[in-house]
């Protein structure tokens, strides 16, 4: 099967740092699926793992966390699946990834691909739509009957941004305020439900002072968490809670110390890597997520289509996102 994989961690410009490979095709077995992909999109988390994490023994390391696919073979395991079924699934961190024509994927982290969309649409969706859901009710427990209150979501408009102000605009009863500093981005999250955009460029507590804006009871930074910390911490409402996804290479809480202010983190690969008891969840939201799409209630958070699956694209694709300029998300589609 064609692929694209590394065996050197290298900068993007490189052509190195992505090859077109020939490897076997994977055999599903025990709970696992095999997919023939037909669409793939890029996170931060590609390009993370292709400039950090080495290939193990040698072997050509395949990465990426988003896909959308037909099933072509069954483990004797799976129940929740059959062949000729369209899915979509972000995967698991510790596996092969979507860079290639199959993978195997264990069904629990698996959902129906939303009927409406076509696969490029619908492979926009799973990586973000399981972070964002899991940190609104999962980590943050946000109640969807939770009036009056409000949510700050830094960096609102990237790829898991643009899936949450949608999840938090319909299934609870928060006020949004996301943060934008361009044009067309705050275009963007006022076409997915945010009720006040501030520029993340100015010090934040100005923007809430300039806007009139009441203290968050929940906090969601989604990039430059060490840069925000202050001012989140002189934000939020006592009591609330703050939830952040990036990688700082440090994080002072104490800030947070005199307003009892609870902090989680949001790692969408945990359930998948520890083989958690809840495992399953990952397929429950997926499904639901896949529900809202094909009865209007959300969109597909496309931004672009960088074109077919293939070394070239995926570097130009890496590159681009690594710029921090990327509105929603970047899909590939076809071999």
């Amino acid at each position: 099967m064609k692929a694209i994989a590394y065996k050197q961690n290298l900068p993007i410009d490189n052509e190195k740092s992505l090859q077109d490979v020939q490897l076997d095709i994977p055999e599903a077995k025990g709970h696992d699926i095999l997919v023939e992909i037909k669409a793939i999109s890029v996170n931060p988390a590609d390009y993370k793992v292709r400039a950090g994490m080495p290939s193990k023994d040698g072997n050509w390391k395949v990465i990426g966390w988003d896909a959308t696919g037909i099933v072509k073979e069954v483990g004797e395991d799976v129940t929740l699946f059959n062949v000729g079924d369209e899915v979509f699934y972000a995967g698991d961190f510790t596996r092969q990834g979507s860079y290639a024509q199959f993978q195997v994927v264990d069904e629990r982290i698996v959902g129906k691909k939303p009927k409406k969309l076509s696969y490029a649409e619908a492979a926009a969706l799973p990586l973000t739509s399981l972070t964002a859901y899991e940190m609104l009710f999962d980590r943050l427990e946000v109640s969807k009957n939770h009036a009056n209150k409000s949510i700050l979501v830094i960096g609102a408009a990237g790829g898991v941004g643009s899936i949450l102000v949608q999840l938090a605009k319909k299934l609870t009863k928060l006020n949004i305020i996301g943060t934008a500093s361009r044009e067309e981005t705050t275009s963007w999250l006022k076409e997915l439900g945010a009720d006040t955009i501030i520029n993340h460029r100015n010090k934040l507590s100005d923007e809430f002072e300039k806007y009139n804006l009441p203290a968050p009871e929940y906090v969601v930074s989604l990039n430059a968490t060490e840069h925000h910390i202050d001012e989140i911490a002189k934000l939020i409402k006592p009591q609330g809670k703050f939830g952040f996804i990036d990688d700082p290479k440090s994080l002072n809480v104490m800030p947070f110390k005199s307003k009892a202010v609870s902090t989680h983190i949001e790692f969408m690969f945990a359930r998948s890597m520890f083989q958690t008891e809840d495992m399953i969840e990952q397929h429950n939201i997926l499904n639901e997520v896949s529900e809202l799409i094909d009865n209007g209630t959300i969109k597909t958070t496309l931004g672009e289509n960088f074109g077919t699956i293939n070394a070239e694209n995926l570097r130009k694709a890496h590159a681009f996102l690594e710029t921090g300029k990327a509105k929603g998300k970047i899909v590939l589609e076809g071999f």
